[in-house]
């Protein structure tokens, strides 16, 4: 089978390997379409710091069942499916305590352990997750950062009825403005610096958007909310701009959710923080729970995928795939590897 490695940054090669046989517990898995994200990209142009070449690529992933090891039960052959790409030791405090995203030797397929990235791929029943037959298999690719948003969006507690502000519209902040609607927000305000970006919240949902070239984010909280502004705002871009945003003007008292991932040392506030006592949390991945409320929010409407699908390139063009993100960064989303396309 045809299987891809990237051997040095922005370098992809293609290799004939045999077709793993599923061992006990295992299932043969038949992949479909693959997502590249933001970590893949940081890959790409040798920036990730936890990733050594050569490295096989795809931790978003859609496929259907090719075979069953011996002992497998619950699954069938022909079934659509997605991976959970977590490798963890099951053995250290945040495993034993249910907090398996948090794993002290936590890998991830297709950064520190082989990804999916091959015509076939052999992985513990386990991390099978099963996907409804009527999803697409772009959508199935799609639940990985959809669970990503539907943790984070968690991360804040009960937000029944809140009135929530998500900076940042990129995939990861469209998935989070449409999570917490999902889990009984009232009202979500979604900013950034591109209207395109913007546009394709408001699509999505959200019920204000704001460029923050143009308008400020204070006043655009009170616009969008009213004096009290928002009771949870969750930063999706993961800047000193955008952090700062965020402390500078939340409500006192309320809380502050960062999702994205900063790239350096921040310089944030924290004097400010202090004072108006904010509740400043974080998020990491997803947990299993986290990738069936994703599913489900999809089946019913309440995550739409498909509007941040910006293209989709055969197998063998992996490379022009992220050339394109490259050329094309404020207008690409979320673009799709076709496995089984020559």
């Amino acid at each position: 089978m045809l299987q891809e490695v990237m051997t040095a940054p922005g370098v992809i090669e293609f290799r004939e390997v045999p077709v793993p046989a599923p061992a006990k517990g295992e299932v043969l898995v038949r992949i479909m379409k693959i997502g590249v994200c933001g970590s893949d990209i940081h890959v790409y142009h040798g920036k990730h710091p936890f990733t050594k070449y050569p490295v096989t690529q795809g931790h978003e992933v859609s496929g259907e069942i090719a075979a069953l090891g011996e002992g497998v039960t619950g699954l069938t052959v022909g079934q659509r499916v997605t991976i959970e790409p977590q490798v963890v030791c099951g053995e250290c405090y945040p495993c034993r305590h249910g907090k398996y995203n948090l794993c002290e030797h936590l890998k991830v397929m297709g950064f520190q352990t082989t990804g999916t990235a091959s015509r076939y791929f052999a992985v513990d029943q386990g991390k099978i997750t099963p996907l409804p037959q009527d999803m697409s298999f772009d959508e199935g690719a799609m639940i990985e950062p959809a669970a990503v948003a539907v943790h984070a969006a968690r991360r804040a507690g009960d937000l029944t009825g809140l009135k929530v502000a998500v900076i940042g519209a990129g995939p990861i902040g469209i998935l989070v403005a449409q999570a917490v609607k999902a889990l009984g927000a009232a009202q979500v305000m979604s900013t950034d610096v591109s209207d395109y970006r913007l546009a394709l919240a408001r699509e999505c949902g959200a019920d204000f958007t704001f460029n923050t070239r143009e308008k400020d984010y204070g006043e655009a909280l009170v616009e969008a909310f009213g004096p009290d502004k928002a009771d949870v705002i969750y930063d999706c871009a993961g800047n000193d701009v955008t952090m700062d945003q965020a402390i500078q003007n939340a409500r006192k008292g309320s809380r502050i959710i960062l999702v994205a991932v900063f790239a350096a040392k921040a310089t944030v506030d924290l004097a400010v923080l202090n004072d108006h006592e904010l509740d400043l949390n974080t998020t990491m991945m997803y947990r299993h729970e986290d990738y069936l409320d994703a599913i489900r929010f999809v089946n019913e409407g309440k995550l739409r995928l498909r509007p941040l699908i910006s293209g989709t390139f055969p197998f063998r063009e992996y490379l022009k795939a992220y050339q394109y993100i490259d050329a094309n960064r404020e207008k690409t989303m979320k673009v799709l590897i076709d496995v089984q396309a020559e």
